[in-house]
This record gives C-alpha cells, sequence and structure tokens, in this order.
C-alpha cells in the first residue's frame, strides 16, 4: 500500500469515527488536526488521541488503558499485539473515560 493509499484510508477511517460520535449524542468532543484525531470527554476533561503512523502503516490509539498500535488486517484494523479490533478498543476507551457508550460503525 503507498503512502497516499494509506492516508485515505485513515481519513476515511477518522471521519467515520467523527460521525459515530456525532450520532451517537455523547458528550464527547473532537478535533482533527495534522493527522491526528483527538477526542475529548467533556465530563471530565479526559482524552482519547488517535494518530497515523505512515512510515510504519500503522495507527496509534492513546488512553487512559495505554497506548496501542494497530495495522490493517485485510478489512480491519486490529491491535498489534493482542489482535482486538480497534472498533472495539475505542468502544471501550470512550465508555471507560466518559461512561459513554458510543457504536463505531468502520
Amino acid at each position: 500500500m503507498t503512502e497516499a493509499q494509506f492516508n485515505q484510508l485513515v481519513d476515511d477511517l477518522m471521519f467515520s469515527i467523527e460521525e459515530s460520535i456525532d450520532d451517537s449524542g455523547a458528550d464527547l468532543d473532537y478535533e482533527n488536526t495534522a493527522g491526528m484525531l483527538t477526542i475529548t470527554c467533556e465530563a471530565n476533561g479526559s482524552q482519547i488521541i488517535l494518530s497515523r503512523q505512515p512510515a510504519l502503516g500503522e495507527i496509534w490509539l492513546a488512553a487512559r488503558s495505554g497506548g496501542f498500535h494497530f495495522k490493517l488486517d485485510d478489512t480491519t484494523w486490529k491491535n498489534t499485539v493482542s489482535g482486538e479490533p480497534l472498533i472495539n478498543m475505542l468502544s471501550n476507551a470512550c465508555l471507560e473515560q466518559s461512561g459513554e457508550l458510543v457504536n463505531f460503525d468502520f
């Protein structure tokens, strides 16, 4: 995969995450700048950060529960250590940090 293809996939993913947050009605805010999506939990100010790492072909997730790396496996972004899908880990991070359930659709 070229860097341009990787960036397009990640752009699409981040847009989908933003739409899921908007549709959920959860008290979460987000900002997407310079390839990094920062989700802020309004209740306590904690943040969840997704950043792209094009040189590695990875997405990194930083949350209270730790830092995690994800690679695309066919059509699913999976944790490079546990194999758990990003969609599950991001949903759990939002629930743990904000108490709000967001059902992501990517």
